[in-house]
């Protein structure tokens, strides 16, 4: 009997939950948040045009789904996923694990990458041929972060360069893509008020690492919090959240309304979590609220500075 057979027998497999798993909603609210901020600054400097930004919304989201199939491939060849231990499971870390879990079977993972990159590019390219010719350099970059952040020979996040690809993409990439799409420029100012929200982001992906230490020490991926242990790399995460606030108040210095100090609201779910990873930054059980402080804290940055940059 075929391994494909074999794997289609398993009572476990759906491939309606294992798609689902691969859209990880808490995951995308990444990019959404990135695109309100981004959507809501140009809104400020002009009409919305509701279609192109449907298609931005729509091409982003089938990258991050073929991002996320493509990786669980990687990720479960090198045997990452394969290696959490179940008491260092997390909602918001360890992979998706469709393979693992036998949701889905390797050839539909890949397929739905294939789709998802497919679906992705046309959307690009339907932007780029009618509507803004200058998105083409933001799409390429953003389709080769997706799929290197696991892939070889790049493999971003197994190099600790993942964090810095995460920052790049959900700040200024996606932020100043969505802005380009409705505006055929971007300044300076809108640079700048991408940055802190690109930095949270790469803190919710820094503090995600700390359940999967063990399993990416085996795995031989070299995270940041691989490569500086738990406890230094619990103090570079207060470090990276310091640094997002600096920023933030320091926004109207590049043209920006004191409006978008209203994404300060997400200072004390992000204080929160700084504190609660520094007294244990091991015991997954204790790091997961810490994790949702975090999504929280990114959120309300978006929510707050996009509301904010309006007026």
């Amino acid at each position: 009997m075929s391994a494909r057979v074999l794997a289609l027998a398993d009572p476990r497999h759906s491939l309606g939950a294992g798609i689902w798993r691969l859209a990880d909603p808490k995951i995308s609210l990444a990019s959404l948040a990135s695109m309100f901020l981004g959507a809501c600054a140009a809104a400020r400097a002009g009409p919305i045009a509701w279609g192109w930004l449907a298609a931005t919304v729509l091409g982003i989201f089938a990258i991050e789904v073929a991002k996320n199939a493509s990786g669980e491939i990687f990720d479960f060849d090198s045997g990452t996923d394969l290696a959490i231990a179940p008491e260092d499971r997390s909602p918001f870390s360890g992979g998706k694990r469709v393979l693992v879990d036998g949701l889905l079977t390797r050839g539909e993972t890949a397929a739905i990458a294939a789709s998802g990159y497919v679906l992705g590019g046309a959307c690009g390219l339907a932007i780029l041929f009618w509507r803004e010719p200058k998105v083409l350099w933001l799409g390429v970059a953003g389709m080769a972060c997706a799929y290197f952040y696991h892939a070889p020979p790049v493999r971003l996040s197994y190099q600790g360069l993942g964090e810095a690809a995460v920052a790049l993409c959900y700040g200024p990439l996606i932020c100043c893509g969505t802005y380009l799409v409705q505006r055929g420029s971007v300044p300076l100012s809108i640079v700048a008020l991408s940055v802190p929200l690109g930095i949270l982001i790469a803190g919710f992906l820094w503090i995600n690492e700390f359940p999967d230490y063990r399993a990416d020490l085996l795995a031989g991926k070299r995270t940041l919090v691989v490569r500086l242990g738990r406890r230094a790399a619990s103090s570079a995460f207060a470090g990276l959240i310091a640094a997002a606030f600096v920023l933030l108040l320091l926004e109207p210095l590049f043209g920006l309304s004191a409006g978008v100090w209203l994404g300060a609201i997400a200072f004390v779910p992000a204080f929160l979590a700084a504190r609660s990873l520094r007294r244990d930054s091991e015991t997954t059980a204790r790091i997961i609220p810490a994790q949702k402080q975090t999504l929280l804290a990114f959120l309300l940055l978006a929510i707050g500075s996009g509301l904010g940059s309006l007026f």
